[in-house]
């Protein structure tokens, strides 16, 4: 968050204007230099640390919990006794790679905070009361500013979701990634939407399709007619649209061939999307080859009567795990591969990109993974998905 964004934020700009030292650091809000009096009656100073809920990039909303953490001891009273009334939990938390905080403080008011001057104002009183008693001169209103880290993460605004929920350390295992998903015709459009949200280094897109009308129809968001009228190619819509978000989004407006398969050494993790058997052989072969995990996705449906029946699949290897794969992905098409018609359908299309998510979250470290399995089927008619392949 820039100074001019703080600006855009009456409550941080009241803040900084009245001279507290504060920082915006990814999702959290941190206000320096707060005195305080430590169980020996000496003046110390800690940092406060507050979730940072926003309206939009630029703009503060109402804080989303009165509680406030800390980094630094206990303060006390003048007595050097625990002041007891905010005590909540005292425990080190990290937040983030960049912030770990020792215990948190719950001081509620009757309506809650209505923003973050009130917010922090607030638990400042409190903590450095017995630090200004003992020395008048102390004060927490340093008119030093601390320069605001921007321009550190691959979005194009702030996290804020993460760091409610306190997960950011957890989504931090995708930071060096850099993703490939090939073919970007329904399912691997999905993939891109839920992938764009994730912190991963680099995403690149592989599809030598152009954006039909059709498209529109099996993929995430809304294609304006202008969009259609515009024929663009897959990879080049998406970046577009994803690249709001993203920063790290690249176009390879071409298929994946035999020519440029080494492309692909560069990347951790693979989606492979097509739906030619053909060139999904050629693909995971070569993955699994060089060692890159990869996720393949395929979705098969049938009409029978006047209803629609049939099933979506994900078959996932790693360096660990690839001994499965010559029964799972076939070179041609053949009366084995279930996965081969052509119907597509939005919300099979995000099933399947789900599915491919959380497998790929689950050997990222994200998700537990009790099934361990590497092939994971869904049918349609009986609600149910089934594991095979798992790793010993």
């Amino acid at each position: 968050m820039s100074q001019q964004q703080i600006n855009h934020s009456p409550d941080l700009k009241r803040l900084r204007d009245e001279g507290y030292e504060i920082e915006v650091h990814g999702g959290y809000l941190l206000i320096h230099h707060i005195p305080f009096v430590d169980q020996n009656r000496q003046i110390q100073y800690g940092i406060l640390v507050s979730t940072l809920t926003l309206s939009s990039n630029n703009q503060t909303a109402a804080p989303d919990n009165h509680v406030i953490y800390f980094i630094g001891d206990n303060p006390c009273d003048v007595e050097g006794i625990e002041i007891s009334a905010i005590q909540h939990i005292n425990a080190n938390t990290v937040l983030n790679h960049h912030i770990t905080v020792n215990r948190s403080f719950s001081n509620k008011p009757a309506a809650g905070y209505p923003n973050y001057y009130e917010k922090v104002k607030r638990y400042a009183e409190i903590i450095s009361a017995p630090a200004k008693y003992l020395n008048p001169l102390v004060t927490e209103k340093t008119f030093k500013l601390i320069k605001d880290i921007a321009n550190e993460t691959m979005f194009k605004y702030i996290d804020t979701n993460s760091s409610r929920a306190n997960i950011e350390i957890i989504n931090a295992k995708l930071e060096r990634q850099k993703i490939a998903i090939i073919g970007l015709g329904g399912t691997g459009a999905y993939i891109l939407d839920m992938v764009a949200k994730c912190p991963v280094r680099e995403i690149h897109l592989y599809d030598g399709d152009s954006f039909d009308q059709h498209n529109a129809f099996r993929s995430p968001g809304a294609a304006s007619e202008s969009d259609l009228n515009e024929n663009p190619k897959k990879a080049e819509y998406y970046q577009k649209l994803y690249s709001n978000m993203h920063k790290y989004i690249h176009v390879h407006d071409y298929y994946v061939k035999k020519e440029n398969l080494q492309e692909l050494d560069q990347m951790d993790y693979v989606f492979v999307c097509v739906d030619r058997n053909a060139a999904r052989k050629m693909i995971t072969d070569y993955l699994a080859s060089i060692g890159v995990a990869f996720s393949d996705v395929g979705l098969g449906v049938n009409i029978v009567g006047d209803k629609l029946t049939g099933a979506v699949r994900v078959t996932s290897a790693t360096r660990d795990k690839n001994d499965h794969l010559p029964l799972r992905i076939f070179s041609e098409d053949t009366d084995d591969n279930e996965y081969a018609t052509n119907i597509q359908i939005a919300e099979l299309n995000a099933l399947n990109a789900i599915l491919a998510i959380l497998k790929w979250k689950k050997i990222s470290g994200i998700y537990v993974d009790l099934e361990n399995e590497h092939h994971s089927s869904y049918s349609i008619g009986v609600s149910k998905i089934f594991n095979e392949d798992v790793k010993a």
